[in-house]
This record gives C-alpha cells, sequence and structure tokens, in this order.
C-alpha cells in the first residue's frame, strides 16, 4: 500500500501524519510530498519512506498512489498561502486515489458539523479511515 502525505509551509502537520502512520502501518510505504523542501525534508524526519517536492511531484504522484492524506485545504487552489498551485489541488482533488483529509479549519475553508479537538485525535480519526479502507481491499 503506497500512502502519499501532502503538506506545505513548515511540514508540522504532514510530519505527524507520517509520524502515526508509521506507527500504526509500518508495512505501508509512506511518500512525502511537500509544496516545498522543508514540508518534505519535516515528513522524511518523521519517518517516511520517500520523500519529492513540489508541483511536479505531487501532480505525478497522485496516479501513483492508493491513499492520500492531508489537510482539507490540499484542494483547494493557492492554499497553504499561495504554495499549493492549482494543478496541484486538480490532480488531488480529480484522482481516483482513495483521500482521507483532515477537517483543519484553515486556508478560508471551514467545515462544519466537525467535532473541534486537537490535532492529534483527527490524525487518530485518520488512522481510523485508513484502517478501514484497507480492510474493505
Amino acid at each position: 500500500m503506497n500512502i502519499a502525505v501532502v503538506d506545505g509551509q513548515g511540514g508540522g502537520i504532514g510530519r505527524a501524519i507520517v509520524e502515526k502512520v508509521k506507527k500504526a502501518f509500518p508495512q505501508f510505504n509512506v511518500i512525502a510530498l511537500g509544496t516545498n523542501a522543508v514540508a518534505t525534508g519535516q515528513m522524511l524526519k518523521a519517518g517516511a519512506d520517500e520523500g519529492a517536492t513540489g508541483e511536479n511531484a505531487i501532480v505525478h504522484n497522485m496516479n501513483h498512489v492508493d491513499v492520500v492524506m492531508g489537510v482539507i485545504g490540499i484542494l483547494n487552489a493557492n492554499s497553504m498561502m499561495g504554495e499549493l498551485t492549482p494543478a496541484m489541488a486538480t490532480a488531488i482533488g480529480g484522482s481516483h486515489t482513495y483521500k482521507i483529509l483532515l477537517p483543519i479549519n484553515r486556508c478560508h475553508i471551514h467545515v462544519v458539523s466537525v467535532e473541534e479537538k486537537p490535532l492529534g485525535g483527527h490524525i487518530d480519526n485518520a488512522l481510523r479511515a485508513l484502517k478501514d479502507y484497507c480492510d474493505t481491499l
């Protein structure tokens, strides 16, 4: 199973996702896809198996992974203060890859009817969703 984690800016959320995915599913190949080198580096330090940076890396890999994880803003062109390009958002949103997204209310997106909780709680929910998805395969 190939899992892509997409993050930008400082890479802190991606780093936290990678750490928990690798701990819960060490057999999965985790690919860090950063909008910048800092984000990619943070995810690699957290244990990602591979990493790549930039628009082409994200666009290309959407057709080569089984699951993509990140914040909901990765579907929104120009999110992350403009780091997530329209091409990246289109590739992620248009991909048939299964998407597990954290409902972080940033990037001018506010998801309603979602329980407010710390980032770790959202990542734990994402891991349960990943396990449920894998159980259906």
